[in-house]
């Protein structure tokens, strides 16, 4: 049986080349015009390699956060800093990695819900094989066949 959501990326040279592009649109007085993506800069938290990495940005009452089930959003695991350029300014902020499953599903349910199915497929990568969106089970589903999370990001104090 098709899964009624899955994620779904673009081809990687294209990924790689659009990311190289807002790392150098998103810091710069061009960035302004661009508030659908933002820039997190942080430190791996073993290797201390410094990581640059163009994402979407969500926004909801509690404030910022990222969804994605890329590997670098295990270095906020526990919380860390990092520096977020949104709209071509900079803050520092700190981001902590959800790590209460139920958390992570209501907060993809709503953002799919929110945007609905064209948007979300676009803004959140994912594919609505069944042309609906997904029940909470289904979504739990994909969190963690997918291994999608969510990092929050706020003020650093």
């Amino acid at each position: 049986m098709a899964a009624v959501v899955e994620g779904h990326h673009p081809p990687a040279p294209l990924v790689r080349t659009f990311n190289a592009v807002l790392r150098v649109v998103l810091p710069s007085p061009l960035g302004r015009g661009v508030g659908e993506f933002m820039l997190l800069a942080f430190p791996g938290r073993r290797s201390g390699r410094h990581y640059r990495v163009p994402v979407t940005a969500h926004h909801d009452d509690a404030g910022p956060y990222v969804l994605t089930s890329a590997g670098w959003r295990l270095n906020f695991t526990g919380g860390a800093d990092a520096e977020v350029t949104f709209r071509g300014r900079t803050t520092p902020m700190h981001g902590v990695l959800v790590e209460d499953e139920a958390a992570v599903v209501r907060t993809y349910l709503d953002r799919m819900t929110e945007l609905g199915l064209r948007r979300a497929a676009r803004e959140i990568g994912l594919r609505f094989p069944a042309g609906r969106l997904p029940t909470s089970a289904e979504v739990t589903d994909l969190v963690r066949r997918e291994h999608f999370g969510v990092v929050r990001l706020s003020g650093r104090t």
